[in-house]
Protein backbone atom coordinates (compact mmCIF):
# COMPACT_ATOMS: atom_id res chain seq x y z
CA UNK A 1 0.00 0.00 0.00
CA UNK A 2 1.13 3.56 -0.74
CA UNK A 3 0.16 6.99 0.54
CA UNK A 4 -0.15 9.81 -1.99
CA UNK A 5 0.31 13.13 -0.21
CA UNK A 6 0.13 16.67 -1.56
CA UNK A 7 1.06 19.95 0.03
CA UNK A 8 -1.51 21.09 2.59
CA UNK A 9 -1.42 24.71 3.68
CA UNK A 10 -3.77 24.48 6.63
CA UNK A 11 -4.98 21.78 9.03
CA UNK A 12 -7.79 22.24 11.53
CA UNK A 13 -10.12 20.41 13.85
CA UNK A 14 -9.54 17.70 16.44
CA UNK A 15 -6.96 14.91 16.17
CA UNK A 16 -8.06 11.89 18.21
CA UNK A 17 -5.10 9.94 19.58
CA UNK A 18 -5.19 6.15 19.97
CA UNK A 19 -4.40 4.40 23.24
CA UNK A 20 -0.80 3.86 24.27
CA UNK A 21 0.95 0.86 22.74
CA UNK A 22 3.51 0.72 25.55
CA UNK A 23 0.89 0.80 28.30
CA UNK A 24 -1.35 -1.71 26.52
CA UNK A 25 1.44 -4.28 26.15
CA UNK A 26 2.47 -3.89 29.81
CA UNK A 27 -1.18 -4.24 30.83
CA UNK A 28 -1.60 -7.47 28.85
CA UNK A 29 1.64 -8.98 30.20
CA UNK A 30 0.99 -8.07 33.84
CA UNK A 31 -2.66 -9.15 33.66
CA UNK A 32 -1.47 -12.49 32.27
CA UNK A 33 1.03 -12.89 35.11
CA UNK A 34 -1.71 -12.09 37.63
CA UNK A 35 -4.09 -14.45 39.38
CA UNK A 36 -7.71 -13.71 38.59
CA UNK A 37 -9.58 -11.61 36.04
CA UNK A 38 -8.40 -8.18 34.90
CA UNK A 39 -10.28 -5.62 32.83
CA UNK A 40 -8.28 -3.34 30.54
CA UNK A 41 -10.28 -0.32 29.38
CA UNK A 42 -9.54 1.58 26.15
CA UNK A 43 -6.79 -0.78 24.95
CA UNK A 44 -4.97 -0.27 21.67
CA UNK A 45 -5.69 -2.98 19.13
CA UNK A 46 -2.83 -2.84 16.66
CA UNK A 47 -0.35 -5.29 15.14
CA UNK A 48 2.09 -4.79 18.01
CA UNK A 49 -0.43 -5.22 20.81
CA UNK A 50 -2.09 -8.18 19.10
CA UNK A 51 1.34 -9.84 19.00
CA UNK A 52 1.53 -9.54 22.80
CA UNK A 53 -2.05 -10.77 23.21
CA UNK A 54 -1.42 -13.83 21.05
CA UNK A 55 1.81 -14.63 22.91
CA UNK A 56 0.10 -14.46 26.30
CA UNK A 57 -2.71 -16.69 25.03
CA UNK A 58 -0.17 -19.30 23.99
CA UNK A 59 1.32 -19.14 27.50
CA UNK A 60 -2.04 -19.82 29.13
CA UNK A 61 -3.96 -16.55 29.47
CA UNK A 62 -7.63 -16.44 28.49
CA UNK A 63 -8.07 -13.10 26.73
CA UNK A 64 -11.39 -11.80 25.41
CA UNK A 65 -11.33 -8.74 23.14
CA UNK A 66 -14.17 -6.24 22.96
CA UNK A 67 -14.34 -2.94 21.11
CA UNK A 68 -13.45 -0.72 24.05
CA UNK A 69 -12.15 -3.13 26.68
CA UNK A 70 -10.38 -6.45 27.17
CA UNK A 71 -10.86 -9.21 29.75
CA UNK A 72 -7.77 -11.18 30.80
CA UNK A 73 -7.88 -14.29 32.97
CA UNK A 74 -4.26 -14.62 33.97
CA UNK A 75 -2.15 -17.74 34.29
CA UNK A 76 -0.37 -16.41 37.38
CA UNK A 77 2.69 -18.55 38.03
CA UNK A 78 1.26 -21.50 36.08
CA UNK A 79 2.73 -20.68 32.70
CA UNK A 80 1.75 -23.15 29.97
CA UNK A 81 4.28 -24.63 27.55
CA UNK A 82 3.18 -23.22 24.16
CA UNK A 83 4.77 -26.20 22.36
CA UNK A 84 5.14 -24.02 19.26
CA UNK A 85 7.16 -20.99 18.17
CA UNK A 86 5.82 -17.72 19.59
CA UNK A 87 5.74 -15.23 16.71
CA UNK A 88 6.00 -11.65 17.95
CA UNK A 89 5.84 -10.27 14.39
CA UNK A 90 7.25 -6.72 14.36
CA UNK A 91 6.82 -5.91 18.05
CA UNK A 92 10.11 -5.35 19.86
CA UNK A 93 8.36 -4.38 23.09
CA UNK A 94 6.31 -7.57 23.08
CA UNK A 95 9.32 -9.70 22.18
CA UNK A 96 11.52 -8.38 24.97
CA UNK A 97 8.86 -8.47 27.68
CA UNK A 98 7.77 -11.99 26.69
CA UNK A 99 11.41 -13.13 26.90
CA UNK A 100 11.24 -12.32 30.59
CA UNK A 101 7.88 -14.05 31.01
CA UNK A 102 8.93 -17.34 29.38
CA UNK A 103 12.12 -17.39 31.47
CA UNK A 104 9.87 -18.09 34.47
CA UNK A 105 8.85 -21.47 33.03
CA UNK A 106 10.76 -24.73 33.23
CA UNK A 107 10.44 -25.61 29.55
CA UNK A 108 12.08 -24.52 26.31
CA UNK A 109 10.40 -21.80 24.24
CA UNK A 110 11.37 -20.37 20.85
CA UNK A 111 10.49 -16.74 20.13
CA UNK A 112 10.69 -15.29 16.63
CA UNK A 113 9.41 -12.41 14.54
CA UNK A 114 9.46 -10.86 11.09
CA UNK A 115 12.54 -9.76 9.15
CA UNK A 116 12.65 -6.40 10.93
CA UNK A 117 12.50 -8.00 14.37
CA UNK A 118 15.19 -10.47 13.34
CA UNK A 119 17.52 -7.52 12.67
CA UNK A 120 17.34 -6.14 16.21
CA UNK A 121 19.93 -7.05 18.86
CA UNK A 122 18.66 -8.86 21.97
CA UNK A 123 21.90 -10.39 23.27
CA UNK A 124 22.11 -7.98 26.27
CA UNK A 125 18.78 -9.33 27.55
CA UNK A 126 19.72 -12.96 26.86
CA UNK A 127 23.00 -12.45 28.73
CA UNK A 128 21.18 -10.95 31.71
CA UNK A 129 18.77 -13.90 31.80
CA UNK A 130 21.66 -16.37 31.64
CA UNK A 131 23.21 -14.74 34.71
CA UNK A 132 19.94 -15.52 36.51
CA UNK A 133 20.07 -19.18 35.53
CA UNK A 134 18.17 -19.41 32.26
CA UNK A 135 19.38 -21.06 29.10
CA UNK A 136 18.98 -18.23 26.62
CA UNK A 137 20.58 -18.25 23.18
CA UNK A 138 20.24 -16.62 19.80
CA UNK A 139 19.51 -19.57 17.51
CA UNK A 140 21.58 -18.19 14.61
CA UNK A 141 24.39 -17.10 16.93
CA UNK A 142 24.15 -13.44 15.91
CA UNK A 143 22.62 -12.05 19.11
CA UNK A 144 19.28 -11.47 17.34
CA UNK A 145 15.96 -13.34 17.04
CA UNK A 146 14.95 -16.08 16.80
CA UNK A 147 15.90 -17.04 20.35
CA UNK A 148 15.55 -20.13 22.51
CA UNK A 149 14.91 -19.69 26.24
CA UNK A 150 14.55 -22.30 28.97
CA UNK A 151 14.00 -21.29 32.57
CA UNK A 152 13.31 -21.02 35.32
CA UNK A 153 15.39 -18.03 36.33
CA UNK A 154 16.25 -17.57 39.98
CA UNK A 155 17.29 -14.57 42.03
CA UNK A 156 20.80 -13.24 42.35
CA UNK A 157 22.81 -10.58 40.57
CA UNK A 158 22.66 -9.67 36.91
CA UNK A 159 23.87 -6.92 34.60
CA UNK A 160 22.15 -5.56 31.51
CA UNK A 161 23.01 -2.98 28.87
CA UNK A 162 20.35 -0.27 29.04
CA UNK A 163 20.70 0.86 25.41
CA UNK A 164 17.18 -0.57 25.03
CA UNK A 165 14.91 0.20 27.98
CA UNK A 166 12.81 -2.85 27.15
CA UNK A 167 15.61 -5.10 28.39
CA UNK A 168 15.39 -3.43 31.80
CA UNK A 169 11.58 -3.52 31.85
CA UNK A 170 11.61 -7.23 30.99
CA UNK A 171 13.76 -8.00 34.04
CA UNK A 172 11.77 -5.72 36.32
CA UNK A 173 8.49 -7.39 35.38
CA UNK A 174 9.69 -11.00 35.61
CA UNK A 175 12.00 -11.00 38.66
CA UNK A 176 9.35 -10.30 41.35
CA UNK A 177 7.88 -13.72 40.47
CA UNK A 178 10.98 -15.75 41.43
CA UNK A 179 11.54 -17.02 44.97
CA UNK A 180 14.76 -15.12 45.69
CA UNK A 181 15.66 -11.42 45.62
CA UNK A 182 17.29 -10.03 42.48
CA UNK A 183 19.85 -7.26 42.03
CA UNK A 184 19.89 -5.65 38.58
CA UNK A 185 22.73 -3.37 37.49
CA UNK A 186 22.08 -1.34 34.34
CA UNK A 187 24.91 -0.10 32.17
CA UNK A 188 24.09 3.12 30.30
CA UNK A 189 20.37 3.37 31.06
CA UNK A 190 18.56 5.02 28.11
CA UNK A 191 14.91 5.82 27.38
CA UNK A 192 14.36 6.34 31.10
CA UNK A 193 10.68 7.35 30.85
CA UNK A 194 9.86 3.84 29.63
CA UNK A 195 11.60 2.36 32.67
CA UNK A 196 9.62 4.76 34.84
CA UNK A 197 6.45 3.58 33.10
CA UNK A 198 7.25 0.01 34.11
CA UNK A 199 7.98 1.12 37.68
CA UNK A 200 4.60 2.89 37.76
CA UNK A 201 2.93 -0.41 36.90
CA UNK A 202 4.93 -2.16 39.63
CA UNK A 203 3.91 0.53 42.11
CA UNK A 204 0.23 0.04 41.25
CA UNK A 205 0.74 -3.67 41.91
CA UNK A 206 2.48 -2.98 45.24
CA UNK A 207 5.58 -4.78 44.04
CA UNK A 208 8.49 -4.26 46.44
CA UNK A 209 11.71 -2.93 44.92
CA UNK A 210 14.28 -0.18 45.33
CA UNK A 211 15.73 1.89 42.52
CA UNK A 212 18.65 4.30 42.35
CA UNK A 213 17.87 7.84 41.26
CA UNK A 214 19.68 7.36 37.95
CA UNK A 215 17.92 4.02 37.28
CA UNK A 216 21.22 2.16 37.06
CA UNK A 217 20.59 -0.16 40.02
CA UNK A 218 17.52 -2.06 41.18
CA UNK A 219 16.87 -4.48 44.02
CA UNK A 220 13.70 -6.53 43.55
CA UNK A 221 12.27 -8.62 46.37
CA UNK A 222 11.42 -12.19 45.42
CA UNK A 223 8.39 -14.30 46.22
CA UNK A 224 5.88 -11.76 44.99
CA UNK A 225 2.88 -12.07 42.69
CA UNK A 226 0.70 -9.89 40.50
CA UNK A 227 -2.95 -9.20 41.23
CA UNK A 228 -5.89 -8.71 38.89
CA UNK A 229 -6.81 -5.09 38.18
CA UNK A 230 -9.02 -2.73 36.23
CA UNK A 231 -7.29 0.13 34.43
CA UNK A 232 -7.92 2.55 31.58
CA UNK A 233 -5.12 2.92 29.05
CA UNK A 234 -4.17 6.56 28.35
CA UNK A 235 -3.56 8.03 24.90
CA UNK A 236 -0.25 7.42 23.15
CA UNK A 237 2.12 10.39 23.25
CA UNK A 238 4.37 8.75 20.62
CA UNK A 239 1.45 8.66 18.18
CA UNK A 240 0.45 12.20 19.17
CA UNK A 241 3.85 13.45 18.01
CA UNK A 242 2.71 13.33 14.39
CA UNK A 243 -0.37 15.60 14.52
CA UNK A 244 1.46 17.87 16.98
CA UNK A 245 4.32 18.34 14.53
CA UNK A 246 1.90 18.53 11.57
CA UNK A 247 0.20 21.56 13.11
CA UNK A 248 3.53 23.21 13.95
CA UNK A 249 4.99 22.91 10.44
CA UNK A 250 1.87 24.13 8.59
CA UNK A 251 -0.19 27.28 9.04
CA UNK A 252 -2.53 25.42 11.34
CA UNK A 253 -4.22 25.10 14.71
CA UNK A 254 -5.17 21.68 16.06
CA UNK A 255 -6.68 20.29 19.22
CA UNK A 256 -5.11 16.97 20.24
CA UNK A 257 -7.60 14.82 22.15
CA UNK A 258 -7.08 11.76 24.33
CA UNK A 259 -3.80 12.54 26.13
CA UNK A 260 -2.96 12.57 29.83
CA UNK A 261 -0.46 15.30 30.61
CA UNK A 262 0.33 13.60 33.94
CA UNK A 263 1.24 10.25 32.41
CA UNK A 264 4.87 9.08 32.57
CA UNK A 265 5.25 8.60 28.81
CA UNK A 266 8.49 10.19 27.67
CA UNK A 267 7.19 11.52 24.38
CA UNK A 268 5.14 14.20 26.10
CA UNK A 269 8.51 16.01 25.99
CA UNK A 270 7.62 16.72 22.36
CA UNK A 271 5.56 19.62 23.74
CA UNK A 272 8.76 21.06 25.18
CA UNK A 273 10.62 20.51 21.91
CA UNK A 274 7.88 22.30 19.96
CA UNK A 275 7.76 25.22 22.39
CA UNK A 276 11.54 25.64 22.14
CA UNK A 277 11.20 25.59 18.36
CA UNK A 278 8.60 28.37 18.48
CA UNK A 279 5.23 26.61 18.29
CA UNK A 280 2.43 27.86 20.53
CA UNK A 281 1.19 25.14 22.89
CA UNK A 282 -1.62 25.40 25.42
CA UNK A 283 -3.18 22.86 27.75
CA UNK A 284 -6.97 22.99 27.83
CA UNK A 285 -9.70 20.91 29.42
CA UNK A 286 -10.54 19.48 25.99
CA UNK A 287 -6.95 18.59 25.15
CA UNK A 288 -3.64 20.02 23.93
CA UNK A 289 -3.89 22.89 21.46
CA UNK A 290 -0.99 23.56 19.11
CA UNK A 291 -0.68 26.59 16.83
CA UNK A 292 1.82 27.29 14.12
CA UNK A 293 4.38 30.02 14.65
CA UNK A 294 7.71 30.81 13.03
CA UNK A 295 9.92 27.83 13.85
CA UNK A 296 13.56 28.19 14.84
CA UNK A 297 16.13 25.42 14.82
CA UNK A 298 17.76 24.36 18.09
CA UNK A 299 19.66 21.47 19.68
CA UNK A 300 17.46 18.73 21.11
CA UNK A 301 18.60 15.76 23.20
CA UNK A 302 16.35 12.86 22.19
CA UNK A 303 17.82 10.17 24.44
CA UNK A 304 14.60 9.68 26.38
CA UNK A 305 12.36 10.05 23.29
CA UNK A 306 13.90 8.10 20.39
CA UNK A 307 10.52 7.55 18.73
CA UNK A 308 10.25 11.31 18.18
CA UNK A 309 13.29 11.41 15.88
CA UNK A 310 11.51 10.83 12.53
CA UNK A 311 8.91 13.55 13.08
CA UNK A 312 11.42 16.00 14.57
CA UNK A 313 13.67 15.46 11.54
CA UNK A 314 10.84 16.80 9.35
CA UNK A 315 10.35 19.76 11.69
CA UNK A 316 14.06 20.49 11.28
CA UNK A 317 13.54 20.88 7.53
CA UNK A 318 10.97 23.62 8.19
CA UNK A 319 12.63 25.43 11.11
CA UNK A 320 14.83 28.42 10.38
CA UNK A 321 18.57 27.76 10.68
CA UNK A 322 20.03 24.54 12.06
CA UNK A 323 18.35 21.79 14.06
CA UNK A 324 20.46 19.20 15.89
CA UNK A 325 18.91 15.95 17.09
CA UNK A 326 21.50 14.32 19.34
CA UNK A 327 22.27 11.65 21.96
CA UNK A 328 19.92 9.10 20.45
CA UNK A 329 22.09 6.27 19.07
CA UNK A 330 19.41 3.74 20.04
CA UNK A 331 17.29 5.10 17.16
CA UNK A 332 19.50 2.93 14.96
CA UNK A 333 18.16 -0.30 16.49
CA UNK A 334 14.43 0.23 16.13
CA UNK A 335 12.30 -1.15 13.28
CA UNK A 336 14.94 0.37 11.03
CA UNK A 337 18.08 2.43 11.51
CA UNK A 338 15.91 5.52 11.77
CA UNK A 339 18.85 7.92 11.72
CA UNK A 340 20.12 6.53 8.43
CA UNK A 341 16.68 6.06 6.91
CA UNK A 342 15.38 9.57 7.68
CA UNK A 343 18.56 11.14 6.31
CA UNK A 344 18.25 9.01 3.18
CA UNK A 345 14.56 9.63 2.46
CA UNK A 346 14.47 13.33 3.32
CA UNK A 347 17.55 13.83 1.13
CA UNK A 348 15.52 12.46 -1.79
CA UNK A 349 13.07 15.30 -1.14
CA UNK A 350 15.84 17.92 -1.18
CA UNK A 351 16.59 18.19 2.54
CA UNK A 352 19.97 19.50 3.67
CA UNK A 353 20.45 16.80 6.29
CA UNK A 354 23.55 15.21 7.75
CA UNK A 355 23.73 11.88 9.54
CA UNK A 356 25.95 11.83 12.64
CA UNK A 357 26.75 8.91 14.91
CA UNK A 358 24.07 9.67 17.49
CA UNK A 359 21.56 11.70 15.52
CA UNK A 360 20.96 14.18 12.73
CA UNK A 361 21.87 17.74 11.77
CA UNK A 362 19.25 19.41 9.60
CA UNK A 363 19.16 22.80 7.92
CA UNK A 364 16.04 24.59 6.74
CA UNK A 365 15.20 23.15 3.34
CA UNK A 366 12.58 23.45 0.62
CA UNK A 367 11.22 19.96 0.17
CA UNK A 368 9.95 18.62 -3.15
CA UNK A 369 7.61 15.71 -3.56
CA UNK A 370 8.97 12.46 -4.92
CA UNK A 371 8.76 8.71 -4.32
CA UNK A 372 10.12 7.75 -0.89
CA UNK A 373 10.48 4.42 0.89
CA UNK A 374 8.72 3.91 4.23
CA UNK A 375 11.02 0.94 4.95
CA UNK A 376 8.12 -0.94 6.59
CA UNK A 377 8.60 1.32 9.64
CA UNK A 378 5.39 2.87 10.95
CA UNK A 379 7.08 5.96 12.39
CA UNK A 380 9.11 6.56 9.24
CA UNK A 381 5.97 6.32 7.10
CA UNK A 382 4.06 8.76 9.31
CA UNK A 383 7.01 11.18 9.37
CA UNK A 384 7.24 11.10 5.57
CA UNK A 385 3.54 11.99 5.42
CA UNK A 386 4.44 15.12 7.41
CA UNK A 387 7.18 15.85 4.90
CA UNK A 388 4.67 15.39 2.10
CA UNK A 389 2.24 17.98 3.45
CA UNK A 390 4.95 20.68 3.37
CA UNK A 391 6.64 19.59 0.13
CA UNK A 392 5.90 21.06 -3.29
CA UNK A 393 4.09 18.65 -5.57
CA UNK A 394 3.16 15.07 -4.77
CA UNK A 395 4.92 12.64 -2.43
CA UNK A 396 4.39 8.90 -2.75
CA UNK A 397 5.26 6.82 0.33
CA UNK A 398 5.67 3.05 0.08
CA UNK A 399 4.90 0.40 2.74
CA UNK A 400 2.18 2.64 4.15
CA UNK A 401 0.38 -0.39 5.60
CA UNK A 402 2.97 -0.44 8.41
CA UNK A 403 1.15 2.38 10.24
CA UNK A 404 -1.19 -0.33 11.57
CA UNK A 405 1.61 -1.40 13.94
CA UNK A 406 0.68 1.41 16.36
CA UNK A 407 -1.77 3.82 14.69
CA UNK A 408 -4.35 1.89 12.61
CA UNK A 409 -6.51 5.01 12.16
CA UNK A 410 -3.67 7.29 11.08
CA UNK A 411 -4.97 7.79 7.53
CA UNK A 412 -8.49 8.60 8.73
CA UNK A 413 -7.13 10.98 11.38
CA UNK A 414 -5.01 12.88 8.84
CA UNK A 415 -7.96 13.12 6.44
CA UNK A 416 -10.22 14.38 9.24
CA UNK A 417 -7.95 17.34 9.98
CA UNK A 418 -7.68 18.31 6.32
CA UNK A 419 -4.51 16.67 5.03
CA UNK A 420 -4.39 15.97 1.29
CA UNK A 421 -3.70 12.25 1.52
CA UNK A 422 -4.98 9.25 -0.40
CA UNK A 423 -4.37 5.52 -0.36
CA UNK A 424 -3.14 3.61 -3.38
CA UNK A 425 -3.13 -0.17 -3.21
CA UNK A 426 -0.17 -1.98 -4.70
Amino acid sequence: MKFRVRKTEKLSGVAKIPASKSHTIRAVVIASLADGRSKILNPLYSQDTLAAINACRLLGANIQEYSDYMIVDGFGKNIVNPEKVIDLQNSGTSFNLICGVVSLGNFEVILDGDDSLRSRPVEPLLCALRKLGAEAISIHGNGKPPVKIKGPIHGGKTVVDGINSQFVSSLLISTPCVAEDTEINVINPCEKPYILMTLRWLDEQNIRYTASDDLSHFYVSGGQSYKSFEKKIPGDWSSATFPLVAAAITDSELLIDGLDINDVQGDKKVLEYLKRSGAIISEEVAGIRVKHNNLIGNKIDLNSTPDALPAMAVLGCVAEGKTELVNVPQARIKETDRIKVMAQELSKMGANIQEIEDGLIIYQSKLKGTIVDGHKDHRVVMALVLAGIVAEGETIITTAESVSVTFPEFFQMMKSIGASIEIEND
